[in-house]
């Protein structure tokens, strides 16, 4: 996470991408991690232009098929039916999910307000590491998650997505107007 996406936010804003930013880089073997809210609306990423700027580059991006999009999706739909299925058990509430791959992990944590931290792990991350500090992140980020809050994160993310498909949009533009130069000049 660079300091230019934080750049016009909140202190509290700045705090949650710090404590994320902390989080991916104290735990080893995490892929990507996901706030999300009790909408199933992406708040914050691991970094959310990670996967414009791997393309670019021809690299494989990490994550579910590549999307800090895609990972808020996954996790919203495992927390639901977690939920379901607790109520259904008459299990209370639901603390936290784990599901096993074979090519890695998905653990999903609740926040607050039915918001999620969700976390795609390396096969090789050790399970109990992942889970004690998601629940330190849980455990900070948890009440400084208002309405308030929750709106300009999605608004902030908004913006970054919107500048990543522009810079990609000029970037092919830019690629696709120097081919047919290059065309016109033979």
């Amino acid at each position: 996470m660079t300091a230019s996406s934080t750049f016009g936010l909140s202190r509290e804003a700045r705090n949650l991408h710090w404590l994320l930013t902390n989080l991916v880089e104290e735990v080893p073997g995490l892929l990507s991690v996901a706030v999300v809210s009790s909408d199933g609306l992406l708040l914050l990423s691991s970094d959310p232009g990670r996967n414009a700027q791997a393309r670019q580059s021809g690299e494989r991006p990490t994550g579910p098929r590549d999307s800090a999009a895609d990972l808020a999706a996954v996790v919203s739909g495992i927390g639901s039916l977690a939920v379901g299925a607790a109520k259904l058990m008459d299990g209370g509430a639901v603390k936290q999910t784990m599901v096993a791959m074979e090519q890695g992990g998905l653990f999903v944590m609740s926040i607050s307000d039915g918001s999620l931290l969700g976390v795609h792990g390396a096969p090789d991350c050790d399970m109990s590491v992942v889970a004690y500090h998601m629940a330190l992140f849980v455990g900070r980020a948890g009440h400084v998650l208002t309405p308030e809050l929750r709106s300009e994160l999605r608004q902030s993310l908004v913006t970054t997505t919107t500048e990543t498909t522009t810079a990609e949009t000029a970037t092919a533009e830019t690629a696709s107007t120097g081919t047919m130069t290059s065309e016109t000049a033979k």
